[in-house]
């Protein structure tokens, strides 16, 4: 057994050799700046979801048990009824229908007539959807209305196989499955976003300095005092009464604008994983940080021990236990300050540290309180 205790390990040359290992991902001299659409969202314009329950049928022997899915039952007794058989009397007994739930994004401002992907789920004891054909089934929003109607044929990404004797492969998920523009909206959300005087601008990282640069960078291109920052989140946009045309030319001319969005000093850590992401401002004070290595090797090695001939002894096995230490020696190495952090983690990636000491190491740095940034522990 080996029990190997690792330290902190940084080295002046390693940090002077990060050119090397950086090179090939240098950020190019133009960089671009985001723009406004891919910041921030605007009012109103966002996608519904929608929900229904229906049946797909046409299986080859896959689809639920109805003894067990009794829902499954119902339902296509139901339908059957709808179309005139008379079902509530038999026995049913197949295994080609499947229940399953039908979920859709519709679109904003949707219009009726228009296709909308549908992702369809089974809902019980199914062991595959290839092959099914969904029958019409409504699709509701939030509001118990409905927006959009489904059918189709499913394309399934997996596959399901099994032997008589017990045998199985399964790859990907084949109990579920899409239907490319499997759906037509039937009712439109009314929204007069043209009309609107005044929109709201919600930024998906909210941040004060990104707030006011939008709203500044919208104000020089208008020219006027058109936008401004209502919290660190949400931006106000008026349509000034000399612009020339509707809410809509207003948010055409500003969402391609280039803004420079600031990020807090923050480090994500996914122990599981030993993921480290970390923000651009992240930055280290001036620090010493030792190195060093200590191995405890515990070695067993049992022996046989006999008794002498013609003696009324037993034959035992005798452990036998090897302690040996070894330590590496190492010292202080001063870190300057102002070093920006993915240097240093270059630099111990140069050195061969894994992603799980290079986790230590900033998590003692940061109690050390030589790292200027928020730690996230996932």
């Amino acid at each position: 057994m080996k029990i190997a205790i690792r330290a902190a390990r940084a080295a002046l040359t390693a940090v002077a050799s990060v050119a090397a290992v950086t090179a090939p991902f240098a950020a190019p001299s133009a960089w671009a700046a985001p723009r406004i659409k891919d910041v921030a969202d605007f009012e109103g314009v966002r996608e519904n979801q929608l929900v229904g329950y229906g049946l797909v049928v046409g299986l080859a022997g896959t689809g639920d048990s109805l003894r067990n899915s009794p829902f499954t039952r119902q339902s296509l007794t139901a339908m059957l009824e709808r179309l005139g058989v008379n079902a509530a009397a038999g026995n049913l007994n197949t295994r080609n229908v499947a229940a399953v739930m039908v979920t859709a994004n519709l679109p904003p401002f949707a219009s009726q007539g228009s296709r909308i992907d549908v992702t369809v789920s089974a809902l019980g004891d199914a062991r595959s959807l290839a092959g099914g054909q969904l029958l019409v089934t409504p699709l509701m929003g939030a509001d118990q209305q409905i927006y959009a109607v489904a059918q189709g044929p499913l394309a399934i990404g997996g596959f399901a196989a099994s032997g008589q004797s017990g045998s199985s492969v399964t790859r990907g998920v084949p109990t579920a499955g899409r239907i490319a523009s499997g759906a037509l909206v039937e009712r439109e959300i009314p929204f007069d976003f043209a009309g609107q005087p005044e929109i709201r601008l919600a930024l998906r990282n909210p941040d004060f300095t990104t707030a006011q640069r939008v709203a500044a960078v919208i104000n020089a291109s208008v020219g006027a005092e058109a936008a401004r920052a209502v919290n660190p989140g949400t931006v106000a946009l008026r349509r000034p009464q000399e612009f020339a045309g509707d809410m809509v030319a207003l948010v055409g001319r500003i969402e391609n604008l280039e803004v420079e969005v600031d990020s807090p000093a923050r480090i994500v850590i996914d122990e599981s994983s030993g993921i480290v992401v970390m923000g651009e401002n992240v930055r280290v004070s001036t620090v010493a940080i030792a190195q060093g290595n200590l191995t405890i090797s515990v070695q067993e090695d049992p022996f046989v021990s006999q008794p002498a001939p013609f003696s009324r002894g037993e034959t035992v096995v005798v452990p036998s236990t090897g302690i040996n230490v070894e330590e590496e020696e190492g010292g202080l190495v001063m870190v300057p300050g102002g070093v920006p952090l993915r240097q240093l983690v270059n630099g111990l990636n140069a050195l061969g540290v894994s992603p799980r000491d290079m986790i230590a190491i900033l998590q003692a740095l940061k109690a050390a309180g030589a790292i200027q940034a928020e730690i996230e522990v996932m």
